[in-house]
């Protein structure tokens, strides 16, 4: 491990936005976000696989009103967001470092009102399917974590799983209010992501790549 990593490492088991293994907080967050990091009731919503946290932090600008966190294993990636939150006094800002096949661990059901899943890493070959994170047993964990009339939103530069997404979810029977667009840049969905892009989605746009993105429901 770098001595960079090691650094970020140390920063994060110092802030109180950074929620991880090793820390006394985690063993009793699971339905206890609002009293116990957030001081407040208000809605929580999730960015999974947050990489740098650009949505969570985004968002947090934006929506005062509400609490946002950015979940992802890589402890590196959430310094960046975790230490921005800070210095903007972001309070209702934090991060999880976990597995997301892990979140009813750190979760109740129907504790979250809406998810944000932004830029995966697509795993195009057929033998990482399960790990595609809108496979079928992930888009279970998100029904179980998700109140009844939430949403979960998709943006990924990615065709291939963009359509395997869509293909999984027009096969299950508990989807709703299911919307999508192959070129959100010229598409009336646009306001709803609010114009905050990502790392990769900057990337990705500036090399020629329209934005997909989608939102659904699941069936109460």
């Amino acid at each position: 491990m770098s001595r960079q990593k090691m650094a970020r490492f140390a920063e994060n088991a110092k802030r109180d936005n950074v929620i991880e293994p090793g820390k006394e907080i985690i063993e009793n967050i699971k339905g206890n976000w609002h009293e116990r990091c957030f001081k407040n009731s208000n809605d929580i919503t999730v960015e999974l696989a947050c990489g740098r946290g650009e949505y969570t932090i985004g968002m947090a600008r934006i929506f005062p009103e509400k609490n946002f966190i950015g979940v992802d294993l890589k402890g590196d990636r959430i310094w960046k967001g975790s230490g921005i939150a800070l210095e903007e006094g972001l309070t209702n800002a934090a991060f999880l470092r976990v597995h997301i096949l892990e979140l009813l661990n750190y979760f109740e059901p129907g504790e979250l009102s809406d998810i944000w899943i932004t830029f995966p890493d697509p795993r195009p070959k057929d033998r990482d399917e399960k790990r595609r994170i809108t496979h079928p047993r992930f888009l279970d964990l998100y029904k179980a974590l998700i109140r009844p009339g939430g949403n979960v939103f998709f943006k990924t530069d990615n065709t291939g799983l963009f359509e395997y997404t869509l293909e999984v979810l027009k096969d299950r029977n508990d989807i709703e209010d299911l919307v999508y667009t192959f070129d959100l840049y010229h598409s009336e969905l646009k306001p709803e992501c609010y114009d905050i892009r990502t790392r990769y989605e900057q990337k990705f746009n500036e090399l020629g790549h329209d934005i997909k993105y989608m939102r659904f429901k699941f069936k109460s």
